[in-house]
């Protein structure tokens, strides 16, 4: 990670005026993440069927990014903080996040050590600040690792613009924090206008010794509609993720998540409720329920294994078609995989992921993998070996 301390002639770059004295500093970081995948059954083989797949992959392991974040101190214990995002692919240079130059997060802000931190722009919600780390997939599993479909946004599929956000100090290994996305929208009469495509989140995680529990909760109103400057819009509307495809009214998610760590061994446990309903008055309600586990084999080497349940049930006259046959939708998922360090920065990863259909459900859909099963096909594997290195 390569730091910058400006002195205040430096920083006259960057703005305007400065206070003499102030102390700012910014970094330039990234992560660079490229490999090879592997993935069976994708619907885009011929005439339809399920075909394999290998290819370069971008991003798989952590998704790629640079980065610009900084600090002025303010004196009296206050700062100003601002982080600027850029996603962007490995393989082929493209910017991500629907082109967005700042896709993966945009924002400044207010910091202070005692009260906690104000920050307005293009944010992460609550779920991903303080579940998602628990489970498997942001740990070691990858992206092929996520919830199906990532209904619960546990791999943070998408962000949240316009949106106000507080984070706690932290009080004895106790944080908390809170998320309003606005609509940006003009209120009408009967007061839609703020509903149309805003998002709020809040969370809560506590932390001590071997011991890690969080809690979360969001919701979002119309993120399928056609307000295009809204809290949730372009990254949500256009994923593959298969319970997408239909546009959606609203979309509430909770989860929680506990670990323990025991020596060289972590286990842990995460839940996630997600309810999506659609405007064409179908819904669908997901139950996840994720076990993993890793061990520090070596100081170098680490591996893992998780054990995914995903429990849908269905409603709506409608239905959803190419989802479910029936109202009970199921998947099956174990993830298992393995880290070696090079250094501090650079490291290799493999992971192998394979999910079943059951019940109702129609497809296995591994997340980005190219599409789900096709021909009906009801099993998906997923293999991926990449090399990810961090400035």
């Amino acid at each position: 990670m390569k730091r910058f301390q400006l002195t205040a002639l430096a920083a006259a770059g960057f703005a305007v005026a400065a206070p003499a004295m102030a102390q700012s500093n910014v970094t330039l970081y990234g992560v660079i993440d490229a490999g090879i995948g592997y993935v069976n059954n994708v619907a885009s083989g011929l005439n339809g069927k399920g075909a394999h797949n290998i290819q370069a992959v971008s991003g798989i392991g952590q998704g790629n990014r640079w980065g610009l974040k900084g600090s002025e101190d303010l004196g009296g214990g206050l700062k100003a903080v601002f982080l600027l995002e850029n996603g962007f692919s490995l393989t082929n240079g493209n910017a991500l996040q629907n082109s967005r130059m700042f896709g993966r997060q945009a924002y400044v802000g207010l910091q202070s050590a005692q009260a906690g931190t104000v920050t307005i722009g293009r944010q992460y919600d609550s779920v991903v600040d303080f579940v998602s780390p628990l489970t498997s997939a942001k740990q070691w599993a990858t992206q092929y690792g996520a919830h199906v479909g990532d209904i619960d946004n546990l791999y943070n599929s998408f962000r949240v613009n316009n949106s106000i956000k507080y984070t706690s100090a932290n009080y004895s290994g106790f944080s908390f924090g809170a998320l309003y996305g606005f609509s940006n929208e003009a209120n009408t009469g009967n007061g839609t206008g703020f509903s149309h495509n805003n998002a709020f989140s809040l969370g809560a995680s506590y932390a001590n010794g071997p011991l890690t529990a969080a809690i979360a909760y969001m919701h979002l109103a119309g993120p399928g509609t056609a307000n295009g400057s809204g809290a949730v819009t372009n990254d949500y509307s256009s994923a593959t993720d298969i319970f997408y495809t239909s546009a959606v009214d609203k979309h509430d998610i909770a989860a929680a998540g506990v670990s323990y760590q025991i020596q060289a061994a972590t286990v842990g446990f995460v839940y996630s409720y997600a309810k999506v309903r659609y405007t064409n008055q179908s819904s669908i309600r997901v139950n996840t329920f994720e076990l993993n586990g890793k061990y520090q084999i070596t100081p170098n080497l680490l591996g893992g294994l998780a054990f995914i349940y995903s429990d849908g049930s269905v409603g709506g006259a409608t239905g959803l078609s190419g989802i479910s046959n029936g109202t009970k939708p199921r998947w099956f998922q174990i993830n298992a995989g393995g880290v070696y360090a090079f250094s501090k920065r650079t490291e290799s990863y493999l992971t192998g992921v394979y999910q079943r259909a059951t019940g109702d459900a129609v497809v296995a859909a591994i997340d980005n993998v190219g599409g789900p099963t096709g021909n009906g096909g009801q099993s998906q594997i997923a293999v991926v070996a990449g090399l990810r290195h961090k400035f």
